[in-house]
């Protein structure tokens, strides 16, 4: 668990990034035409900022509370 908890979220961070960055090239960055791709594409980019730092204390947590015990 203390060695699939930093690599989930390396993935998820990734997996995030990839998602929003080819959501916007398929749109074509085009903001007036396409605001709702454009605004859900830069969502999943600054998932990805988040989601992968917040696992990764998370899993920093974890183990620390399991060497603890």
């Amino acid at each position: 668990m203390k060695t699939l908890a930093p690599v989930a979220a390396i993935l998820a961070s990734l997996f995030c990034l990839v998602a929003g960055l080819w959501i916007l090239c398929q749109v074509g960055f085009k903001f007036k035409d396409d605001a709702v791709w454009t605004g859900i594409g830069l969502y999943f980019v600054g998932k990805a900022f988040f989601v992968g730092p917040m696992l990764l204390i998370a899993a920093e947590q974890l183990a620390k509370k399991t060497d603890t015990k």
